[in-house]
């Protein structure tokens, strides 16, 4: 929640102070399908990663929502992937969030996804 969202400069913080660096550190902010619950906007979310110098990217687990974007862009920044770093806005995939349709856990199931 949102007093997660306000630790992550300590959290930040002691992973440099325990690992230098030289880490890949990406900020999260998850369940993106509960939109009426949404805590922290996505400016809020980017302007903390630029402030403390790491990746930022909103996912959703249960939707699959940029879960292949955020392993692509952890790889992207891994040393020797400097040719990848640029990720393409096409490789993201988004999906419909605002749609309540009934038969989509359904539809997620048919087509692959997870339906949790």
């Amino acid at each position: 929640g949102r007093q997660s969202f306000l630790n992550t400069s300590k959290w930040i913080e002691e992973v440099r102070t325990e690992r230098g660096s030289d880490v890949i550190i990406v900020l999260v902010g998850n369940k993106t399908d509960l939109v009426d619950k949404r805590q922290v906007s996505i400016e809020e979310g980017e302007g903390k990663a630029k402030d403390l110098g790491v990746m930022f990217i909103e996912t959703s687990a249960k939707a699959g929502f940029n879960i292949k974007a955020l392993f692509r862009k952890i790889a992207a920044a891994l040393p020797g992937m400097e040719t990848l770093s640029s990720a393409k806005q096409e490789d993201m995939v988004d999906v419909n969030l605002k749609s309540s349709n009934a038969n989509s856990s359904q539809s997620q199931a048919q087509a692959g996804g997870c339906s949790c």
